[in-house]
């Protein structure tokens, strides 16, 4: 089995027009530990130092970071670095990957006297509208072509996604994190965020368990260049519940199934239980904003970050 190591480093730095006299941050910047997935090293470094700094685990199983000011600031820097293996992701057996969809959807409905297993009951959270994703019929009809009567979910699932990533055009400029989905459906065009809204609200119109997952995704500089340090940005994609599997992904921005190039942060309903960073604050007015994320395998680490740089280096033995 190969394993596919990667260096992260993710870099948040808001600037404030005036200064900020009390803030409250929750960073969800910390990898998850997956079966697939193994968090070697992790580190967030934040300047100012905050006043207070605790840790905690959401209902989703999401590590959080806390962090307080209650002293005037004019910025704020989080740098979060951190070394992470990939081993390939299992696969469903041909059994359960030939469920049909509709199968699937009765499985998760509720029925009176029926209990549920533990995962089972867990996903059907994930059936109904959250804040920024809602059901309807106008997700339902876009969803329907690639969901026959009787078709395997894997296979529908998997059409649903080759449609959003061929129909919809990729442009950030055309969304911001705030655009609703019946937009994104109308306009036919956005981002990952949008994207991954789109296809759980479609799968959960049609009575199915969809997540909202986050992270990074490896990406490859144009052939004969360097990679940049900064190019890259986190990532959004989708998990359906497979009842006898679990969660299987799908990326509709780039039409494929994630494996050793996805990295995963945490999941939610939608980009708002997995904002990897976000608070409130008293004063401040204006600020500006610059996000820089750098993902890098460990065969390129030593032509990346050149002397001289600060990293979180590879720990001795791994």
């Amino acid at each position: 089995m190969t394993i596919a190591r990667f260096h992260v480093r993710h870099d948040t730095t808001y600037d404030y027009a005036y200064p900020v006299s009390e803030s409250h941050h929750l960073l969800r910047l910390t990898p998850r530990t997956l079966p697939w997935q193994t968090r070697l090293e992790h580190h967030i470094e934040i300047d100012p130092a905050p006043d207070l700094r605790r840790a905690f685990t959401d209902s989703f199983g999401n590590q959080i970071t806390v962090v307080q000011y209650i002293r005037d600031h004019t910025y704020l820097n989080v740098n979060s670095e951190c070394w992470v293996d990939l081993a390939p992701r299992p696969r469903p057996t041909a059994q359960v990957a030939t469920q049909t969809w509709e199968a699937v959807r009765d499985i998760l409905r509720y029925q009176a006297g029926r209990p549920l297993p533990a995962d089972r009951l867990q996903a059907t959270a994930f059936r109904f509208p959250s804040r920024n994703i809602p059901v309807g019929d106008s997700y339902r009809a876009y969803a329907l072509p690639s969901f026959s009567p009787g078709r395997p979910l894997t296979e529908a699932c998997r059409d649903l996604m080759l449609r959003i990533q061929n129909e919809f055009i990729f442009d950030n400029e055309a969304t911001d994190t705030f655009t609703p989905v019946s937009e994104v459906l109308t306009q036919r065009r956005g981002v990952c965020q949008d994207f991954t809204h789109l296809m759980i609200a479609c799968l959960r119109s049609l009575g199915l368990s969809a997540r909202y997952t986050s992270g990074y995704l490896l990406t490859h500089p144009p052939k004969g260049q360097t990679r940049l340090v900064g190019a890259d940005a986190t990532h959004a994609w989708v998990g359906v519940f497979l009842p006898g599997f679990g969660w299987l992904e799908f990326d509709p921005t780039n039409g494929i199934c994630p494996d050793q190039a996805h990295i995963t942060l945490g999941w939610g309903r939608d980009f708002g239980d997995i904002t990897p960073l976000r608070g409130v604050l008293l004063g401040g007015g204006e600020h500006k904003l610059d996000i820089a994320v750098t993902v890098v395998p460990e065969e390129e680490f030593a032509q990346v970050y050149v002397e001289g740089d600060t990293y979180l280096p590879v720990l001795p033995g791994l």
